[in-house]
């Protein structure tokens, strides 16, 4: 190679060189900037992550101790315990304290105070499949009451064929209907769930009984449920 040719190509490096050097300057602060944004994003998501796997974990935790309180005999300590959880748990474990909690107070016979929790939970939650579940569980606390509306005003609407809950619906509007003396309302219900080839079977044979209850009493079937 000549010295014609080397002086050429050390021309030609050196504006190369040049001008990544000018580029640089001119774009080597935002790829920086971009860089340490990317950065940031990773470490963000698994900052996120960790405490979220954190979080969670403490809020098992909080629920487990609250659930063996109880289980211990200290409902006092478990109802507390629970609070914390509905308090400053993370997750569905404060909805999962609040339903124990209202079964807690039904155990304890306090009924107006359970009814009132889960109450609170269908005005609340979220999820309407949670909301329902209060529901239920509200009406049955009611059925001792025998007061039928207060229960279908819970319940009411998940009577139609296609809820998944109807029967469990049903069978509490039925029993307080029962026990204010409304037996013929309470046939209707009972009928329809005994047609019903969903029914579960623990359901079917407590229907079953109260079937047989009522037509000991003189209250035969509807005459829908006669002809089917």
């Amino acid at each position: 190679m000549s010295d014609t040719d080397n002086v050429f190509r050390e021309v030609d490096e050196e504006l190369r060189n040049e001008r990544m050097n000018k580029l640089w300057r001119q774009f080597g602060p935002f790829v920086i900037g971009v860089a340490l944004v990317i950065i940031l994003i990773v470490a963000g998501n698994e900052a996120w992550r960790w405490w979220q796997t954190s979080t969670a974990n403490r809020g098992a935790e909080q629920f487990t101790a609250a659930l063996e309180l109880v289980e211990n005999g200290d409902v006092a300590g478990g109802q507390s315990a629970l609070q914390d959880v509905i308090n400053s748990g993370s997750g569905q474990y404060p909805v999962l304290a609040k339903f124990r909690s209202a079964a807690l107070l039904a155990t304890e016979g306090k009924t107006a105070e359970a009814v009132a929790a889960y109450d609170q939970l269908m005005s609340t939650s979220a999820d309407t499949r949670l909301r329902e579940l209060a529901a239920i569980f509200a009406a049955y606390l009611l059925v001792d009451g025998g007061d039928p509306l207060a229960v279908t005003q819970r319940v009411g609407d998940m009577q139609v064929e296609t809820h998944p809950m109807r029967n469990a619906a049903r069978e509490a509007i039925g029993l307080a209907h029962y026990k204010a003396g409304n037996y013929v309302d309470a046939r209707v219900l009972f009928d329809a769930i005994a047609a019903d080839p969903l029914t579960p079977q623990d359901l079917g044979l407590r229907v079953s009984l109260y079937l047989g209850q009522l037509t000991a009493q003189g209250v035969g079937p509807t005459a829908e449920a006669a002809s089917e």
